[in-house]
């Protein structure tokens, strides 16, 4: 069996799990969860037409670099959404999925006997994320034969992360960094500042940028532009062969489609072409009948805007209504609010979760379990997380019994 499994730490769902078990939720109230980050939108017809209407597909094995005319949705996509110009045959891949393709990309770029001595002791590679951050990171680079390193958020920062005060130590065995923009779980988005430092650090110390860019298309106000892309950085700085930098991109939100595992990687033409013989042997080549669903998907951008006007409108019910009681305010993107508990109640992440299942049947998921301490601190303790997925009704009415706990507290 192979050793590095035993690194792996429990999953936040697992550990809400265990601290929900002894308790016995209000049974007078119908139970509302805001734990899990599942879109529960409508997935729009047309894509459940397009899936239905190419089912003998199923008698062919897909290829893994994917059929010419869903690179080629991708490409235009990401010139319509960007502005910018990706080699359909070079510079993209579909994945199934954001989360098996961020654990396989790991395994790529990591080099496990690429070590370092310190201090006359042999060190690993380090695989650096933000932190809180999405478990499959660690995961990703605890079984990689990487350590991770775990850059605090600052919510001074609006929840991003001072690279520069990243030790050198740290940079020079750092072979890739996981970003997250728009953030899970603060929903921050980088600033073309952050990025030049990021590529600057890059170019200096070799290491590459897998950009997490799964909530881009959810995204609040239209007075500002849409969050920036890592490719779109990278192309507004020169950069436009995209070194060291690729980014990975889904269908799961942004078309609620969330059981059709469909996305798709772009970015560096060489690391590209390792992810592709990587692929090769992995197996996980896109169903042509999902491939046809995604070209439908990706070539249709109304549904896009109809989906985001839904998150818009209930984040502007329920935004102000939490922020009454808690430390809260709209983010730049996503489908989450990250909220402070304050100080005044005397109740951890934990002890608040616990106390309003158990009196208001209402599930949030403690921000301690979305991190891990790192210098001293756990920058997820005393916050929680809410997915907004489902319906205005039920997210108001979750909104409504928050409210009522803490005046009840």
């Amino acid at each position: 069996m192979n050793p590095l499994l035993a690194k792996l730490q429990p999953y936040p769902f697992e550990r809400l799990k265990q601290l929900f078990q002894s308790i016995t939720p209000n049974p007078a109230l119908k139970p509302i969860s805001l734990g899990i980050g599942e879109p529960k939108h409508a997935t729009p017809e047309f894509i459940k037409t397009a899936l239905t209407s190419s089912l003998a597909g199923l008698a062919s094995y897909p290829a893994t670099l994917g059929e010419p005319k869903l690179r080629e949705s991708f490409t235009k996509w990401l010139h319509k959404r960007y502005g910018i110009d990706v080699n359909p045959v070079t510079q993209v891949l579909p994945i199934n999925g954001s989360r098996e393709a961020l654990f396989a990309f790991t395994q790529v770029i990591v080099n496990p006997q690429q070590t370092t001595v310190e201090n006359g002791v042999s060190q690993p590679p380090i695989v650096l994320c933000h932190n809180p951050f999405y478990q499959i990171y660690e995961g990703a680079a605890l079984l990689a034969g990487a350590e991770p390193y775990y850059a605090n958020s600052d919510p001074a920062r609006n929840f991003g992360v001072d690279w520069q005060s990243v030790p050198t130590s740290v940079w020079q065995r750092t072979q890739m960094i996981f970003v997250c923009s728009p953030g899970n779980p603060a929903g921050a988005v980088m600033p073309l500042s952050e990025w030049k430092v990021l590529f600057e650090l890059s170019d200096q110390y070799g290491f590459v940028i897998a950009s997490d860019e799964c909530y881009s298309e959810i995204y609040f106000r239209d007075d500002v532009p849409p969050p920036l892309g890592g490719l779109e950085a990278a192309a507004k700085l020169g950069r436009k062969d995209f070194k060291n930098i690729v980014s990975f991109t889904s269908l799961s939100k942004r078309s609620n489609v969330p059981g059709m595992r469909s996305g798709f990687v772009a970015g560096d033409a060489d690391i590209m072409k390792m992810f592709a013989l990587y692929r090769t042997y992995h197996g996980s080549a896109m169903s042509p009948v999902v491939q046809t669903a995604s070209i439908a998907a990706w070539n249709d951008e109304n549904h896009v805007i109809e989906n985001r006007a839904l998150y818009r409108d209930k984040f502007k019910q329920v935004t102000p209504l939490l922020a009454e009681v808690l430390e809260v305010s709209l983010p730049d993107a996503g489908f989450y609010l990250w909220a402070k508990i304050p100080t005044k109640l005397r109740l951890s992440d934990t002890e608040f979760a616990a106390a309003l299942l158990a009196q208001y049947n209402v599930t949030v998921l403690p921000g301690s379990y979305l991190a891990r301490e790192s210098q001293g601190v756990n920058p997820g303790e005393q916050f929680i997380r809410m997915a907004l997925v489902a319906g205005n009704t039920e997210c108001l009415e979750a909104a409504q019994r928050i409210v009522s706990f803490v005046k009840s507290l």
